[in-house]
């Protein structure tokens, strides 16, 4: 692992496994996670020797706590000086739930600048809350709860929001992991992303996708529910939409045999 300074000084955890491969997956993590919630899909990847990237949002995991800069212009300027980081021409690139926010604005504020091919996992896109373009949105009363919760007892509030991920029952161990990697994250962290969900929309965002989109979503979605990617399946030019019949919004371990496998073919093909 090492750091790299974004455009505001904040250093940013990277983690970059097999450098010297031909292939590059950068990969952005979630609401409140961190870089470590894509151990079982880094364990298939490195079997295929593609070189694996993937980062600690500012405010999460290893990554700096910045007092600021938790909009998605900023987290795409942040993910935009990871990727130049990485002296490559091109780069498959996959956003997991926020994650799938933050790569949607990184495609239109920078022309899907080195995107070779794009996943979009369980992503908050067309957007979080509930909006004119996204009848299928939370409501803004349920985040700011999130949030209420997380000035006064951000350890529940992971525990209450964490059940409600996962469709399938997984074991405790598991569950426990899970836990613990978003107790890693800080709380300003957590609050100033949760009202970046809350308040921005990258609807205007999907059009400008050009490269080749796999939507990878689960039909028992209780945070971004599935009719997200439906939204997102009609306005992003060049895209493919897999449902996940069995998965809540945890789709890369609720199915997954099929997330990962769905990952490679998209890859390869």
């Amino acid at each position: 692992m090492y750091y790299i300074k974004s455009s505001d000084e904040t250093k940013i955890a990277v983690e970059d496994i097999n450098p010297y491969s031909k292939e590059t997956i950068v990969m952005v993590h979630g609401w409140p996670i961190s870089k470590e919630m894509f151990e079982y899909q880094k364990n298939v990847l490195n079997d295929y020797n593609y070189r694996i990237v993937s980062f600690d949002i500012r405010g999460f995991g290893d990554s700096e706590v910045s007092s600021d800069g938790y909009c998605y212009d900023q987290l795409a300027i942040d993910l935009k000086y990871v990727i130049d980081s990485l002296n490559v021409n091109e780069v498959n690139l996959l956003g997991f739930s926020m994650g799938g926010a933050i790569v949607s604005r990184y495609m239109n504020m920078f022309d899907n600048h080195k995107v070779k091919k794009l996943i979009l996992a369980g992503a908050a896109a067309p957007s979080f809350s509930r909006t004119k373009n996204n009848p299928y949105g939370g409501t803004i009363e349920s985040t700011n709860k999130l949030i209420n919760q997380t000035y006064n007892d951000r350890a529940q509030m992971i525990e209450e929001f964490g059940s409600k991920v996962f469709a399938l029952k997984h074991s405790k161990a598991f569950i426990d992991w899970f836990h613990n990697i978003c107790m890693k994250g800080s709380g300003i962290g957590t609050i100033k992303t949760a009202i970046s969900l809350r308040d921005e929309d990258v609807f205007y965002d999907l059009k400008y996708i050009k490269a080749p989109t796999l939507i990878l979503h689960g039909k028992l979605d209780q945070i971004c529910p599935f009719g997200f990617a439906t939204i997102m399946k009609e306005q992003i030019p060049n895209s493919k939409l897999i449902p996940f019949k069995y998965s809540g919004h945890g789709l890369f371990y609720d199915e997954l045999g099929k997330f990962n496998r769905e990952l490679l073919q998209f890859l390869k093909s």
